[in-house]
């Protein structure tokens, strides 16, 4: 039977993520709080906004109501990436090489290893960021598509073009899909590994809210998704994506929203958290179920696996919060 070891934060908690096998919680305050051998605190801005996990480093990247784009260590400390005074910074993504690139209006800043910038313009409000697995090459979703751009080089950009908001963007693990979140209960998608100028679309429609969290399986074979009363599962394993095929429909619950999802670092095993608190852990193979986590105070917001697959943090938009340990 898992074990849950709570921890009560103070306020919104905006992530939780694991360096290694060290559990990282972000608060709506400015805090990093890390549990490495007893608690301790970070504090890397005044007001946060968001946190991710650099996927190609042990780091985090953080972006505040302070100007301030933030990479924050393995150890807990804090070194300055970029500064904008008097902009709020709430869209980041870290990329190959040490790169950072934020949102800054209509701009998308890239910040390389040796510290030079450079910056492309958008028609639209930079509402989400992500690189390409391979290649320094950066996805800036907007209102009516996305940009892709080449980093090093001067090249156009490559508009995929769909009408309404995009709010999320991802690359699958192989790079040949590209997906985003929408303002609509929708998210929509690109084939990216067609003839030159050509990129297939993808609809990927039928949820009852907005989602909010996505997650690829380690090996990229499923994309899983919030806003419905399940993780919405779209298979990715064909040449041509979730296209004329239903997603899995996991861990349903009547009519308590999916508000979370996390797979597992290598088995296709998902983590689905719920507007009520709860937790389930759903294996992809035959749907089976395990219990987590009881319903809490608050909805499930950030959930996140250790590197060795042992344990999940999780927090929730009560702050209560707290590590699983699976293997018990």
């Amino acid at each position: 039977m898992p074990t849950v070891a709570p921890l009560d934060l103070d306020g919104h908690v905006v992530a939780a993520h694991f360096l290694g096998d060290v559990p990282f919680f972000a608060t709506a305050a400015g805090e990093i709080r890390r549990l490495d051998g007893g608690e301790k605190v970070t504090q890397a801005h005044d007001g946060l906004l968001t946190c991710i996990r650099d996927p190609f480093s042990v780091s985090l990247i953080t972006g505040g109501e302070d100007g301030k784009v933030m990479r924050i260590a393995a150890d807990g400390s804090a070194s300055l990436v970029a500064e904008a005074p008097r902009k709020w910074i709430s869209v980041v993504a870290g990329g190959p090489q040490g790169a950072v690139a934020y949102g800054l209006g209509k701009s998308t800043a890239v910040v390389l290893a040796d510290g030079t910038t450079k910056e492309f313009g958008e028609e639209r409000t930079v509402e989400a960021l992500a690189f390409a697995p391979k290649g320094l090459r950066i996805a800036a979703a907007r209102y009516n598509g996305v940009s892709l751009h080449w980093v090093a080089t001067a090249s156009a950009p490559v508009d995929l073009d769909w009408k309404g908001a995009h709010n999320g963007v991802t690359f699958s693990p192989d790079g040949k899909f590209l997906v985003t979140q929408m303002q609509e209960n929708a998210l929509h998608g690109w084939k990216l590994d067609g003839k030159p100028g050509e990129a297939r679309h993808m609809r990927m429609t039928g949820y009852p809210s907005k989602v909010k969290s996505l997650s690829w399986s380690a090996k990229g074979k499923w994309l899983a998704s919030s806003g419905a009363p399940a993780a919405i599962v779209w298979p990715f394993s064909g040449k041509d994506g979730p296209m004329g095929k239903a997603p899995l429909e996991l861990g349903t619950r009547a009519n308590i929203m999916a508000t979370c999802v996390a797979f597992h670092p290598v088995e296709e095993v998902l983590a689905i958290g719920f507007i009520d608190g709860m937790i389930l852990g759903v294996r992809v193979g035959d749907g089976k179920e395990a219990l987590l986590r009881r319903p809490g105070k608050g909805a499930i917001t950030a959930m996140s696996w250790s590197g060795n697959g042992k344990l999940v943090a999780f927090g929730s938009d009560a702050g209560d919060c707290g590590i699983i340990d699976i293997s018990a």
